[in-house]
């Protein structure tokens, strides 16, 4: 059985950052029949997930002042999402404008 895979987009100084405006990952969750755990990420934790996929980038800085969106809705909480594989998560990195 495959993993669960999610499709991260990159903007702005994120997308700058790894040189890609978009990719899909698997879900590092284990796939142990014999758990009963649901199977899922929180969403607070990918930002650990993409730095390491990553490394030797900017990505980490960037991340520290971004926001999420999951499906197209933003994310206020990224500790209260559980990604179970199929979502389109997006980097929201801020914007100055003048």
């Amino acid at each position: 059985m495959s993993p669960p895979q999610i499709t991260v987009l990159y903007f702005a100084a994120a997308s700058t950052a790894v040189g890609l405006n978009s990719e899909v990952i698997d879900l590092p969750i284990p796939d142990d029949e014999a758990d009963e755990r649901p199977k899922s990420l929180q969403l607070s934790s990918l930002s650990a997930l993409l730095t390491a996929r990553h490394p030797g980038t900017t990505l980490g800085d960037v991340l520290r002042d971004a926001q999420w969106s999951v499906d197209a809705e933003m994310v206020d909480d990224p500790d209260a999402v559980l990604l179970k594989g199929g979502e389109e998560v997006a980097i929201i990195c801020p914007v100055s404008g003048g």
